[in-house]
Protein backbone atom coordinates (compact mmCIF):
# COMPACT_ATOMS: atom_id res chain seq x y z
CA UNK A 1 0.00 0.00 0.00
CA UNK A 2 1.68 3.54 -1.00
CA UNK A 3 1.38 6.46 0.96
CA UNK A 4 1.49 10.06 0.53
CA UNK A 5 2.04 12.78 2.50
CA UNK A 6 -0.34 15.91 3.39
CA UNK A 7 1.26 18.37 1.09
CA UNK A 8 1.12 15.31 -2.01
CA UNK A 9 -2.54 15.02 -0.96
CA UNK A 10 -3.43 18.40 -1.06
CA UNK A 11 -1.46 18.97 -4.44
CA UNK A 12 -3.19 16.05 -6.08
CA UNK A 13 -6.77 16.90 -4.61
CA UNK A 14 -6.24 20.37 -6.48
CA UNK A 15 -5.33 18.74 -9.76
CA UNK A 16 -7.95 16.93 -9.68
CA UNK A 17 -7.27 13.65 -8.56
CA UNK A 18 -10.26 11.22 -6.80
CA UNK A 19 -10.55 12.19 -2.32
CA UNK A 20 -12.47 9.49 -0.89
CA UNK A 21 -13.18 9.63 2.54
CA UNK A 22 -13.96 6.38 3.91
CA UNK A 23 -15.01 7.79 7.75
CA UNK A 24 -18.70 6.80 8.85
CA UNK A 25 -21.45 9.10 8.90
CA UNK A 26 -21.38 11.34 12.09
CA UNK A 27 -17.37 11.68 11.66
CA UNK A 28 -18.30 12.88 8.13
CA UNK A 29 -21.02 15.57 9.32
CA UNK A 30 -18.83 16.79 11.91
CA UNK A 31 -16.37 17.89 9.02
CA UNK A 32 -15.14 16.74 6.00
CA UNK A 33 -12.92 17.78 2.89
CA UNK A 34 -15.35 19.66 0.25
CA UNK A 35 -13.38 17.85 -2.60
CA UNK A 36 -13.93 14.45 -1.13
CA UNK A 37 -16.80 11.92 -1.70
CA UNK A 38 -18.22 9.83 1.27
CA UNK A 39 -17.31 5.52 0.72
CA UNK A 40 -17.45 4.75 4.62
CA UNK A 41 -15.07 1.85 5.36
CA UNK A 42 -18.46 -0.48 6.62
CA UNK A 43 -19.95 -0.07 3.25
CA UNK A 44 -16.17 -0.87 1.14
CA UNK A 45 -17.45 -4.66 1.02
CA UNK A 46 -20.68 -3.54 -0.77
CA UNK A 47 -19.65 -0.89 -2.88
CA UNK A 48 -16.07 -1.12 -3.74
CA UNK A 49 -16.71 -1.36 -7.03
CA UNK A 50 -17.87 2.12 -7.14
CA UNK A 51 -14.24 3.52 -6.95
CA UNK A 52 -12.86 3.98 -10.31
CA UNK A 53 -10.11 2.21 -11.40
CA UNK A 54 -7.45 4.55 -13.11
CA UNK A 55 -3.78 3.59 -13.13
CA UNK A 56 -2.73 6.89 -14.16
CA UNK A 57 -4.34 8.38 -11.08
CA UNK A 58 -5.06 6.51 -8.18
CA UNK A 59 -8.16 7.07 -6.02
CA UNK A 60 -6.95 9.00 -2.84
CA UNK A 61 -8.31 7.96 0.48
CA UNK A 62 -8.54 9.78 3.85
CA UNK A 63 -9.85 8.60 7.33
CA UNK A 64 -9.51 10.60 10.58
CA UNK A 65 -5.83 9.62 11.19
CA UNK A 66 -4.53 7.50 8.34
CA UNK A 67 -5.12 3.79 10.08
CA UNK A 68 -8.20 2.95 8.54
CA UNK A 69 -7.51 4.47 4.94
CA UNK A 70 -3.89 2.09 4.85
CA UNK A 71 -6.31 -0.72 5.46
CA UNK A 72 -9.42 0.45 2.36
CA UNK A 73 -5.83 1.66 0.10
CA UNK A 74 -4.29 -2.04 0.08
CA UNK A 75 -7.64 -3.42 0.00
CA UNK A 76 -8.48 -1.51 -2.98
CA UNK A 77 -5.04 -2.02 -4.54
CA UNK A 78 -5.91 -5.85 -4.25
CA UNK A 79 -9.11 -6.05 -6.01
CA UNK A 80 -7.24 -4.01 -8.66
CA UNK A 81 -8.08 -0.55 -7.92
CA UNK A 82 -5.07 2.08 -7.57
CA UNK A 83 -5.16 3.97 -4.65
CA UNK A 84 -3.55 5.83 -1.79
CA UNK A 85 -3.54 6.70 1.53
CA UNK A 86 -3.09 10.03 3.31
CA UNK A 87 -0.71 9.95 6.20
CA UNK A 88 -2.24 11.62 8.97
CA UNK A 89 -5.97 11.34 7.95
CA UNK A 90 -8.37 14.49 8.08
CA UNK A 91 -6.05 15.66 11.35
CA UNK A 92 -3.41 16.46 8.75
CA UNK A 93 -5.38 18.04 6.30
CA UNK A 94 -6.90 20.30 8.71
CA UNK A 95 -3.60 20.99 10.33
CA UNK A 96 -2.21 21.77 6.94
CA UNK A 97 -5.01 24.27 6.25
CA UNK A 98 -7.39 21.72 3.74
CA UNK A 99 -10.39 23.30 3.54
CA UNK A 100 -13.50 21.40 5.69
CA UNK A 101 -16.65 21.29 5.43
CA UNK A 102 -19.65 19.96 7.45
CA UNK A 103 -23.03 18.60 6.99
CA UNK A 104 -25.08 15.33 6.31
CA UNK A 105 -24.93 15.38 2.54
CA UNK A 106 -23.36 12.16 1.65
CA UNK A 107 -22.80 12.51 -2.26
CA UNK A 108 -22.04 9.35 -4.29
CA UNK A 109 -18.47 8.10 -4.92
CA UNK A 110 -17.19 10.40 -7.73
CA UNK A 111 -19.22 13.23 -7.06
CA UNK A 112 -17.66 16.19 -5.12
CA UNK A 113 -19.78 17.37 -2.01
CA UNK A 114 -22.25 19.68 -3.33
CA UNK A 115 -22.36 22.15 0.17
CA UNK A 116 -18.58 23.17 -1.26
Amino acid sequence: MQEIDITEALRRVAAGSRLIDVREQDEWDGGHAPEASFLPMSALQERWTEVDADDDDPAIIVCHSGRRSGIVAESLERSGVPAVSVAGGMVAWQAAGGAVVTGSATDAVGEPDSEA
